[in-house]
């Protein structure tokens, strides 16, 4: 008889078991309070949203930073959810194609910069101090000197680096390696030319712009007050000059030289009572550029990518 009951009620539908469309619908991957939720956690909701919503895209880095920052000021996953889907929309400022624009309203404090495929990326920050990493994204770690650097208004990342930056406390001083100024110097046409600089040290390459070569020496060179290009050399160069080497272009008499040989990774000894490193002469053809191809960090002095050069005292 039980068995009988049961059976008519269940042909009457008092028991309907949940389609699986029905049961996809009730198990929601994100609380409406994003609060709630660590940084790597919020990350990921926001990042899932948008791979969904723009079909198999990933949020731009800036868009990113607003969510995370609109939640500290109590937005909603749905609300994010809905400005996603507006601003893939075209309707946000932007056009449906990742060009998102946040209006003149928001003021960032922070800055996410991501290396992406292991490539080299540089990302202005919203700040005029000196940057450090607030959050880290990826899991490969970044390391200040190894795949992630900086300079006034700009930090740049490598090799898979992906984090959150922000502010220090600590500000520029007129001896950072980047010094206080960069020029572009460029040879039309292959001929030779000569940019005046403002450096109080040495020219270095900070990053070629031509696709002919710029390698030191015969593409390019430096004197007191002028970078030389030829051979159709275009790049951007900064002042070398240190904080309390007090020569500039003098002469120490403590020096290493260390030669990354065959384009591998290389430490070489270094006297820490000396402080940190800096350049005093590139060697190779290879460039030598501070946290690219060189650097100085907890392992001591290291060179990469073929760069050789001599390096002296602050």
């Amino acid at each position: 008889m039980f068995r009988l009951v049961l059976l008519l009620c269940f042909m009457a539908g008092a028991f309907v078991l949940p389609s699986p469309a029905m049961a996809a619908n009730t198990k929601a991957y994100a609380p409406e309070n994003l609060g709630n939720l660590s940084y790597p956690e919020r990350v990921r909701v926001i990042e899932k949203e948008y791979y969904e919503q723009s079909g198999g895209r990933d949020i731009p880095d800036d868009q990113l930073e607003f969510y995370l920052d609109s939640i500290e000021s109590g937005w909603t996953f749905s609300r994010i959810k809905n400005d996603i889907a507006t601003s893939l929309g075209g309707n946000h400022g932007g056009n449906g194609n990742g060009n998102w624009n946040p209006g003149n309203n928001w003021s960032p404090r922070y800055v996410i910069c991501s290396s992406v495929n292991n490539r080299y990326r540089e990302c202005r920050t919203p700040f005029r101090g000196r940057a450090t990493v607030t959050q880290q994204i990826s899991k490969t770690r970044c390391q200040e000197g190894r795949n992630w650097g900086q300079r006034q208004d700009m930090i740049w990342v490598n090799q898979g680096c992906r984090a959150r930056f922000g502010e220090t406390s600590g500000g520029w001083d007129n001896g950072n390696d980047w010094g206080n100024s960069r020029i572009t110097c460029e040879s039309n046409n292959s001929q030779y030319r000569e940019c005046r600089t403002n450096f109080r040290g040495p020219a270095q390459l900070y990053r070629r712009l031509s696709n002919n070569s710029c390698d030191a020496g015969r593409d390019w060179g430096s004197r007191s007050g002028y970078v030389w290009v030829r051979n159709g050399c275009r790049a951007e160069f900064y002042d070398s000059y240190g904080s309390n080497n007090g020569g500039g272009w003098g002469n120490n008499n403590y020096s290493v030289t260390c030669s990354s040989e065959g384009s591998n990774y290389k430490t070489c000894a270094w006297d820490a009572r000396y402080g940190s490193p800096r350049l005093i002469q590139q060697l190779s053809r290879q460039s030598c550029i501070s946290g690219r191809t060189w650097g100085y960090d907890s392992r001591g002095l290291w060179v990469s990518d073929g760069c050789r050069a001599r390096f002296g005292p602050r």
